[in-house]
C-alpha cells in the first residue's frame, strides 16, 4: 500500500508542478492511513471514499497551497480544519511552516491532535473553537495565510476573516469552477478586500476544476 501512494501522490504532484521532499511522503502516508482508521469510528471523511479519491480529492486538493508558502516565516490560520484539509497536510508536507488549526468539533480535534503526535510535528497548534470565539483566537495572529476549504460562500468567509486585518495575512480561498458569481456578490457587499490574483488548475486524476483565490485587505 505504502508504494501505491508514494506512486500516487508523486503522480499528482508531478501534474500540480509541485515538489516535496522524500521524508514527507512517509509522514503524508502515515498521515494517509491514520486518517484510514480512525475514518472506521469517526466520520472525518466519506465512509465509501477509495483510496484513489481519498488521495486526489483531499491530500492533493490540500497540497496544490504549498507553493504559497515558504519553508520559513510562514504561518497559516486554517478554519474549520476538519480532519486537516488543507492546514495539517500542507504542514506534514512543508514541517518548517507555523500551522493554527481551528476546530469546533472535539472528535476532530482529537484526531488533529493524534496526527500531530504521530507524525512528531512542532510549530502547530489546535484550537477548539469557532473563527468568531475572540478569547481562544486572538485576532492580532501575526499570520501570513489564512484559508479554509469548508465554507460554502465567499461573501461569509471574508466577513469572518475581516478581524485578522491587523496581520495583513493573504487570503486564500478554495473554490470550484463558479467563483466568478460569487466574486460579483463580494463586490456589491462591499468587504475590504482586493482580489489580487487567481491560480486555476484540474485536480490530478479526478480533472475536476479548481480555483485559488488570493485575497489582499485593501
Amino acid at each position: 500500500m505504502k508504494n501505491d501512494f508514494h506512486t500516487l501522490l508523486a503522480s499528482g504532484l508531478d501534474e500540480l508542478g509541485i515538489e516535496i521532499e522524500n521524508d514527507a511522503y512517509d509522514r503524508l502516508f502515515l498521515y494517509f492511513s491514520e486518517l484510514k482508521k480512525w475514518n472506521k469510528k469517526v466520520n472525518l471523511v466519506a465512509k465509501r471514499t477509495s483510496d484513489d479519491d481519498l488521495v486526489a480529492n483531499h491530500f492533493l486538493d490540500s497540497l496544490a497551497l504549498l507553493p504559497f508558502f515558504a519553508k520559513s516565516g510562514s504561518h497559516l490560520l486554517d478554519i474549520g480544519s476538519g480532519a486537516g484539509f488543507p492546514g495539517l497536510v500542507c504542514k506534514a508536507a512543508l514541517s518548517e511552516m507555523t500551522v493554527t488549526l481551528v476546530e469546533p468539533r472535539f472528535k476532530r480535534v482529537s484526531f488533529l491532535k493524534h496526527i500531530i503526535r504521530v507524525l512528531g510535528l512542532k510549530d502547530v497548534r489546535v484550537l477548539e473553537c469557532r473563527i468568531e470565539d475572540e478569547s481562544a483566537l486572538d485576532s492580532n495572529l501575526e499570520l501570513s495565510h489564512i484559508t479554509c476549504r469548508a465554507v460554502a460562500e465567499l461573501r461569509d468567509f471574508l466577513a469572518m476573516v475581516e478581524r485578522f486585518s491587523p496581520s495583513k495575512a493573504q487570503i486564500v480561498c478554495m473554490k470550484g469552477p463558479r467563483w466568478r458569481k460569487e466574486i460579483a456578490e463580494i463586490e456589491m457587499s462591499g468587504v475590504p478586500f482586493v482580489l489580487g490574483g487567481v491560480e486555476e488548475y484540474t485536480l490530478p486524476f479526478s480533472g475536476s476544476e479548481r480555483s485559488l483565490l488570493l485575497f489582499d485587505y485593501k
